[in-house]
């Protein structure tokens, strides 16, 4: 992977909603409404992600790639030094 690679990936993070994001599911984080995706928390939430057709394992993922994602970009470059 090339810098200029990892600096889009990074710039495509930081242009999405601030924030931890956590998904909620319906039946198991909550008891109406629909499955989404919080993002944010506090003075920091943002709007919420609801997604059509996504499986709880696609909420999963996608939510914690929010998280995920820094952390692998963070590993990828001190390997790089």
């Amino acid at each position: 992977m090339t810098k200029e690679e990892l600096n889009k990936i990074e710039e495509r993070l930081n242009k999405a909603q601030k924030g931890i994001w956590k998904a909620y599911i319906e039946g198991k984080d909550h008891t109406s409404g629909s499955s989404f995706i919080m993002t944010g928390i506090g003075s920091e939430r943002g709007n919420d992600i609801e997604l059509f057709g996504a499986t709880e394992a696609d909420y999963d993922f996608i939510a914690n790639a929010k998280q995920d994602i820094p952390k692998l970009i963070a590993e990828l470059r001190k390997l790089a030094e």
